[in-house]
């Protein structure tokens, strides 16, 4: 009887409380809010064993000097408003981000990433993180060429480095949150 009383709690009760517990609004849902217990660990292993199974494992472009250069073009243009350039602050967009983008151009970034690991996150997006799919709005190419400059980004020459900051002239995409006042409506 004592069994079965379990199998009862374990089975059906355990799983609704669950389900009640996130549909009532108790979740946390905000950017700010304390991840849950485990949310982290769980949400990297189903990433981690879906990108094993999925990611192309050979590279169709050639890792050298000119796709290093369209990598960054490509990388500054679509990538730095979340994950920054090579110096510069965060951008507003990344501050406001959960979880927080990581700053894929300083410490080791992704090197220790397989090029084909990088590509299927490029291109697929993952899921309740901000990091969104470019397959269709940037070509195979531009997508490996960005992920070959991340699997190299602690060996690029000076020149993709240049390719790497803020632009001199024009505001920087990686510029300081400035703080504002909020208007008052009446």
């Amino acid at each position: 009887m004592k069994f079965l009383i379990g199998l009862v709690i374990g089975v059906i009760i355990v799983p609704v409380a669950v389900f009640l517990y996130f549909i009532s609004g108790f979740a946390p849902a905000a950017t700010g809010d304390k991840p849950l217990p485990f949310e982290k660990t769980l949400a990297h292993a189903a990433l981690d064993a879906h990108i094993e199974r999925e990611m192309p494992k050979s590279v169709p472009v050639q890792a050298d000097e000119q796709t290093f250069l369209a990598g960054a073009r490509t990388y500054r243009d679509n990538c730095a408003v979340c994950h920054g350039l090579a110096s510069g602050d965060q951008s507003v967009i990344a501050l406001g981000e959960f979880p927080k983008p990581p700053r894929l151009l300083q410490g080791k970034g992704v090197t220790d990433d397989e090029p084909g690991e990088t590509y299927w996150k490029v291109a697929n997006g993952i899921r309740l993180t901000g990091m969104p799919a470019f397959k269709g709005n940037l070509t195979d190419t531009q997508i490996w060429q960005v992920s070959l400059l991340m699997a190299n980004a602690d060996k690029i020459s000076d020149a993709v480095r240049q390719e790497l900051q803020p632009p001199a002239t024009a505001a920087s995409a990686t510029a300081p949150p400035q703080k504002t006042t909020p208007h008052k409506t009446r």
